[in-house]
C-alpha cells in the first residue's frame, strides 16, 4: 500500500500538528506541498478532499480525513494507541478532556497572539495590540489551570504522554518565538512540560518546517 499523503503548507500549525503525529508514529508518509498564496486550497481538486477548503488533509488508503486533531487521533489509533490512553476507559477519557481543553482554551488564546505577532505581516496588516492583550489575559488564566494540573500529574491526561500533550506543540512553538514567551515561563511546571515536549525528536524535526524569527510565506 502506498504511504499516506498529507496535503498542505507545513508552516501552518494545523498541518504541522498532523505532521507531528506521523513523525511520532514513525509512519512513512508523503507531504504534498500546497500554496495558500496561489489559492491551492480553493481549487476543485482540493475541495473534493475537504469541502471547507482548509488544510491539512490526510489520504490514507481509501480514507480521506481533514481537521488536524482528527488526523492525529486516526494516526495514533492505527499506529500508537497508547498515545490515546488505549486500553483504559479512564485514561482515554482524560486524554479526550485535555485534548478538548487544548482546542477550546489554550489554542484560541495562544493562536490569536501568534496570528498578530507572526502572521499579520503576511496578511498585509499591522498587528492588533488590543487583540494581543485580551488574548494574553485569557492565556494566563488557562495556564493557571495547567500549572495546577501539572502539579498533580507529569502530563495533562495523567502520568503518561498522550495526544493531549502533543497537540499543543505547534501553536506553542510559534507562541514561544514571540516576545510574550515569558507568560509561559512564569509557570514553572508548564515551562518544564513544554521544554520536554519541544525536545522530543519528532517535535524537533517538525519545528524545522516552522521557522521562527525571519519567517517566510509558503
Amino acid at each position: 500500500m502506498a504511504p499516506p499523503k498529507l496535503y498542505g503548507w507545513a508552516i501552518s500549525p494545523f498541518v504541522s500538528r498532523a505532521l507531528l503525529a506521523l513523525e511520532e508514529a514513525g509512519v512513512e508518509y508523503e507531504l504534498v506541498p500546497m500554496s495558500r498564496q496561489d489559492g491551492d486550497h480553493r481549487r476543485p481538486e482540493h475541495l473534493a478532499r475537504n469541502p471547507f477548503g482548509q488544510v491539512p488533509v490526510l489520504e490514507d488508503g481509501d480514507l480521506t480525513l481533514f481537521e488536524s486533531r482528527a488526523v492525529m487521533r486516526h494516526v495514533f489509533r492505527k499506529h500508537k494507541p497508547e498515545l490515546l490512553g488505549g486500553g483504559s476507559l479512564e485514561r482515554s477519557a482524560m486524554v479526550d478532556v485535555w485534548l478538548e481543553v487544548e482546542a477550546h482554551q489554550l489554542h484560541p488564546a495562544a493562536g490569536a497572539v501568534v496570528v498578530e505577532c507572526v502572521f499579520a505581516p503576511f496578511l498585509g496588516r499591522a498587528r492588533n495590540q488590543a487583540a494581543i492583550d485580551e488574548s494574553l489575559g485569557k492565556l494566563k488564566k488557562a495556564l493557571e489551570v495547567y500549572e495546577a494540573r501539572l502539579s498533580q500529574s507529569k502530563y495533562l491526561a495523567g502520568d503518561f504522554l498522550s495526544v493531549a500533550d502533543l497537540s499543543h506543540f505547534t501553536i506553542m512553538h510559534y507562541f514561544m518565538g514571540t516576545e510574550y514567551a515569558g507568560v509561559v515561563e512564569a509557570f514553572p511546571r508548564v515551562r518544564a512540560w513544554w521544554e520536554e515536549l519541544a525536545a522530543r525528536p519528532a517535535a524537533r524535526k517538525v519545528a524545522e518546517f516552522m521557522p521562527l524569527g525571519a519567517k517566510k510565506q509558503e
